[in-house]
């Protein structure tokens, strides 16, 4: 995955020439000194593009910014009073993702020096209402944030943003690649991908069963050999069928070439359709998921597309972000917890303590005993993410939940395994998730908020659903129910 400091953010100043150049320069200058401070202190890379005070130079800037690929999103500050009309035709035509960075110079009043000069040069108060007004007039997708451009709170809301930028423009390019279409009559892995193109740039594409096993055929043994010897030092081998590990490696080989050729960042495959093959890919895509890699099983294009957009917006935090599914239920009356599972793929980024690589029988899918990684989750605070298609519009579902390590051993269930409660408790967790249509299938992050989320959603213009601490039963119901009118 790409270092989020590849990824640059133009800090754009508002001002206006009624001021004079006295006063245009020292804006200049406090908006440089802030960008140079703000800098290492953010995720992304800050970088100055100067003052703007006409429509034209105003235009000019967000031109650029669109047809720039490094520059994923634009923050504007108005150090003194910048009329929003001159910003019209500039915002009208952006099409990157925006912050309104509400703040001021100067931390606070120099009440025994204050004179009409500070008072003209330090007005974010007046000037940034007035941008405001146009932000909203123009129904324009933003983010406000409020506070000293200096103190951690704000750098932390300002980098958080930055990451859900970063996933909404890697998504831009993305291309997933599927195996296999979806299974069965399965609904909530089905959707409208011109729609998925449209609202993220995703491109969903396919490749045949035939295309992997002809690349595999070209897979050196030396190849293998290296990864195979790269498994021994990371993960620990329990089996003695290294064959079966060496297959799954030699899938892992070919799919990655595949990737790579094409330019796809994530995989579906689908245990219906696995002519060719000797095995269900399960270590495989475990280990392409670790390198970064979207995925979906069963032909769920659409959860590979968002753990790829969700593993671009995680980078350099930890915690990790796998595929995940809800499996069954633990009902032990006070103790709820949801056992997720799937029968060999999931992230080992999620992974706590020892990491075992086995081979075992899979009653599924009729081929070999597939290599898969063996593990329990590790316990926090994480979110699970579900994107579904309502028809005619896209919803994103994210849960705020508390994974546990697993309360006991379950030595029969060779899979890795994590186990949680969703907020508020289970039963409105569990209700909640349902009446939103929320999917069996997961993206679940240790690392990325619930608030990245939804700033992810409303840069992409999606519908957005809260399960979390305060969710009440009723008010989720009547939500939905005006959603579905706001939305229509």
């Amino acid at each position: 995955m790409k270092d989020l400091k590849q990824y640059e953010f133009w800090f754009i100043t508002g001002s206006q020439h009624l001021y004079g150049e006295e006063t245009l320069r020292r804006v200049a200058e406090d908006s440089r000194a802030m960008v140079k401070a703000m800098g290492g202190r953010v995720s992304g890379t800050l970088v100055y593009k100067g003052v703007v005070k006409t429509p034209d130079e105003i235009t000019a800037i967000i031109k650029e910014a669109n047809y720039r690929d490094e520059c994923a999103g634009i923050i504007t500050w108005m150090h003194t009073f910048s009329p929003s009309k001159m910003w019209i035709n500039g915002l009208k035509i952006l099409h990157k993702p925006m912050l309104h960075l509400h703040t001021q110079f100067n931390r606070e009043i120099p009440f025994g020096e204050i004179d009409m000069d500070f008072m003209n040069l330090n007005q974010s108060a007046h000037g940034d209402r007035e941008h405001g007004f146009i932000g909203a007039r123009l129904r324009l997708p933003r983010k406000v944030v409020v506070g000293y451009w200096d103190d951690a709170k704000v750098l932390g809301e300002v980098s958080d943003w930055m990451r859900s930028a970063v996933g909404f423009i890697a998504g831009q390019s993305l291309k997933v690649v599927r195996f296999a279409d979806n299974m069965r009559e399965v609904a909530v892995t089905e959707g409208d991908k011109v729609e998925a193109q449209i609202k993220f740039g995703w491109a969903i594409n396919s490749l045949s069963m035939g295309d992997l096993v002809q690349e595999m055929d070209g897979v050196g043994e030396s190849d293998i050999e290296a990864v195979f010897e790269e498994c021994k030092q990371k993960y620990d081998i329990v089996t003695a069928n290294v064959d079966a590990v060496k297959y799954q490696i030699k899938i892992e080989i070919a799919m990655r070439n595949l990737c790579e050729k094409n330019g796809f960042g994530a995989v579906v495959t689908n245990f219906e359709n696995l002519c060719g093959l000797e095995q269900l890919p399960g270590l495989a895509i475990q280990r392409l998921m670790e390198a970064g890699y979207g995925f979906g099983a069963e032909g769920d294009w659409k959860t590979a597309a968002l753990l790829r957009v969700m593993k671009s917006m995680e980078a350099g935090l930890p915690g990790g972000t796998s595929f995940m599914e809800d499996y069954t239920y633990h009902l032990a009356e006070g103790k709820e917890l949801i056992l997720g599972a799937h029968m060999l793929e999931v992230d080992p980024s999620i992974a706590d303590g020892t990491v075992k690589i086995d081979v075992q029988p899979l009653g599924i899918g009729g081929k070999g005993d597939p290599a898969r990684m063996i593990f329990d989750g590790k316990e926090g605070d994480a979110i699970c993410a579900s994107l579904i298609d309502m028809g005619g519009r896209m919803r994103l579902i994210v849960a705020d939940v508390k994974a546990v390590k697993p309360i006991r051993d379950m030595p029969k269930l060779p899979v890795a395994r994590v186990m949680w409660s969703p907020l508020p408790d289970f039963e409105t967790g569990a209700k909640a998730w349902i009446y939103a249509g929320g999917a069996h299938h997961a993206v679940m992050s240790y690392s990325i908020t619930a608030d990245m989320m939804r700033d992810y959603a409303e840069i992409a213009g999606i519908e957005y659903v809260h399960i979390g601490a305060e969710t009440r039963i009723e008010d989720l119901k009547r939500d939905l129910i005006l959603s579905d009118l706001l939305w229509k």
